[in-house]
């Protein structure tokens, strides 16, 4: 009986630090995180009745940021063209979250255990940048070209317009899979 426990207990952790397949599905994502303790759709509903920001939308930026990945990383750069060496920024986790920002994010919120490998703490992070991007710079907290726009390049680059050509990329990206998570959702009837 022990070891059965023990079993469950390690295939239900397991579960959780690797990324989920058919991520161009939402419904298959939700299908394939639905536990008990690490419900994602009861994370992205949740957060988007605390934020206001649609639960494709957040879906989006989270798979445009890091593919659902839990430890995703900007990768190192190359030192003499091929030794391992630094990474380009602090992003972490599955929001791809700054260091800063994240601590920022700490502080305001007092959700001081946050983890950006968490899921639902990664998902309500990403609702509370949106929310701060629709205060700080006036954008509809629908539009998802222009969320993830302020998400990359801060509420201050944003503010400074426009963007480099992989921000927009990255935008158009999002903005496309959200209309098509939020089709997604409506069929599976989440």
């Amino acid at each position: 009986m022990t070891r059965a426990l023990y079993l469950v207990a390690l295939l239900m952790l397991g579960s959780c630090a690797t990324a989920p397949t058919r991520i161009n599905n939402v419904c298959a994502v939700f299908d394939q995180r639905d536990g008990w303790f690490n419900n994602w759709h009861t994370a992205a509903k949740k957060t988007e009745r605390e934020f206001g920001v649609p639960a494709p939308i957040l879906m989006a930026t989270i798979y445009t940021e890091s593919g659902f990945s839990a430890y995703a990383r900007p990768p190192r750069t190359k030192l003499l063209g091929f030794i391992p060496w630094t990474r380009p920024s602090t992003a972490y986790g599955y929001s791809q979250a700054l260091d800063g920002t994240w601590a920022r994010y700490q502080a305001e919120t007092g959700n001081w255990y946050a983890n950006r490998s968490n899921f639902a703490d990664a998902i309500r992070f990403i609702g509370w940048y949106h929310a701060t991007s629709n205060r700080v710079n006036g954008i509809a907290l629908n539009d998802t070209y222009n969320l993830y726009l302020a998400y990359y390049l801060g509420h201050s680059g944003y503010s400074r317009g426009g963007g480099n050509a992989t921000a927009q990329q990255g935008a158009r990206r999002a903005a496309n899979m959200a209309i098509r998570y939020a089709d997604q959702m409506r069929s599976c009837g989440r």
